[in-house]
């Protein structure tokens, strides 16, 4: 906020009057050029606007009232009333800019206004007519400038308010599109340690039937594990059963377990939809890919329908769109761009789910950080690195 603003500021009224009683003080000890000197009457009103101004600063309607009442007790008795007409003039605008109700301001200048039209009534004219031109700037410039400011600060509450509602609305949508990521990834995650531990529970059933003649301790030991993965099972399924929403599934997001020597030409699939949306779609996707653990290779095929969503979305069917997977001492190294040169949005391809927030939630959850951000012109860059599996982790 500059010097002006601060100095129209309601919190320092006090400022502002100090700096009006200082200039009237200025006034009344140097004068106009070739006036008379002010008398005691004059400088006797003159002390009691500057002292009520000060203590009612906190007051502009009963400022005004009192202003108003020594302007028309001094028109009668000095010929130089300047000190008053200023004193509740700027009353005037200090209710206007701080008044709650508007009724208040509109009547509080009607009385202004009559009191320093008593100055030119029964003059000739001449003088009447000059009268009521300094009542235009008695009483209009300082309600027309308080009207200025007034509707000034409502309008800058205004856009902070919508400011604060639109910030405070975007972190809910962030906050929910994480929400909702999570909540596909735990479906996802789910499937995927089912998978296994469902094949680790059928080959022990499995090598207790084939191998003949078992020690009863090896036999004892294939029962328990046998028992207890299909007790883990029965676990995943239970507590992963408020995730499951079959409504709420996008496209072929159905699809959570995928075997990791599917996921090439899953991605080949994903590109193809996009290009039958009408996308140019460059694809450079590494075979070693294929090798890679079951939950990285999901959270690639889900970053790449994302991504291509987003160009479909915002760079339109004009656009070329090259993605790139590349496998670099175990790690996921992969990369969307396009030029954005689409003038219109291409119809959205399947797979889309919730934008930047839910990529960067999902690659932050296997140790990784999201890029995202425009390219030289007027195109679009996502990347990632997905860090390769520590030992001992599948």
């Amino acid at each position: 906020m500059g010097w002006v603003g601060r100095l129209f500021d309601a919190r320092d009224s006090f400022a502002r009057m100090v700096l009006l009683d200082l200039a009237g003080l200025g006034y009344l000890i140097f004068g106009p050029l070739g006036g008379d000197r002010p008398g005691v009457t004059q400088w006797v009103l003159a002390v009691i606007a500057f002292s009520l101004g000060l203590v009612l600063h906190r007051r502009p309607l009963v400022n005004l009232v009192v202003q108003t009442a020594l302007l028309a007790v001094a028109i009668p008795l000095l010929d130089d009333i300047t000190i008053n007409q200023v004193g509740a003039s700027w009353a005037l605008l200090e209710l206007t800019m701080r008044a709650e109700a508007t009724r208040t301001i509109w009547l509080t200048a009607a009385g202004l206004a009559a009191v320093a039209l008593t100055d030119s009534i029964g003059e000739p004219l001449p003088r009447f007519l000059a009268g009521v031109v300094g009542l235009l700037l008695e009483v209009g410039v300082p309600l027309l400038l308080g009207l200025v400011v007034r509707t000034t600060r409502e309008l800058t509450t205004q856009a902070q308010q919508r400011a604060a509602e639109e910030q405070r609305r975007r972190e809910s949508e962030a906050r929910a599109a994480r929400a909702d990521e999570r909540s596909a990834i735990a479906r996802e995650l789910h499937d995927v340690v089912a998978h296994h531990v469902a094949s680790m529970v059928l080959r022990v059933g499995v090598a207790r039937h084939v191998i003949t003649d078992l020690d009863p301790r090896v036999d004892a030991v294939f029962g328990d594990v046998h028992a207890t993965g299909t007790a883990a099972l029965a676990d995943l399924r239970r507590l992963v059963a408020v995730l499951r929403d079959p409504d709420a599934v996008r496209g072929d997001a159905a699809l959570t377990a995928i075997e990791p020597s599917a996921l090439p030409a899953a991605l080949g699939a994903a590109v193809d939809r996009a290009r039958q949306a009408g996308i140019t779609v460059e694809a450079d996707i590494d075979p070693a890919i294929g090798a890679i653990d079951a939950v990285r290779g999901l959270a690639v095929l889900r970053l790449t329908q994302e991504a291509l969503t987003n160009v479909a979305r915002h760079a339109g069917p004009s656009a070329v769109a090259r993605l790139t997977v590349r496998m670099r001492d175990g790690a996921v190294h992969w990369e969307v761009v396009d030029d954005g040169r689409g003038p219109v949005p291409a119809p959205v391809p399947a797979g889309g789910g919730h934008g930047i927030p839910g990529m960067r939630e999902r690659v932050e959850v296997l140790g990784g950080r999201l890029a995202a951000g425009p390219v030289e012109g007027t195109g679009w860059r996502v990347q990632t690195v997905l860090p390769a599996v520590t030992e001992g982790v599948s």
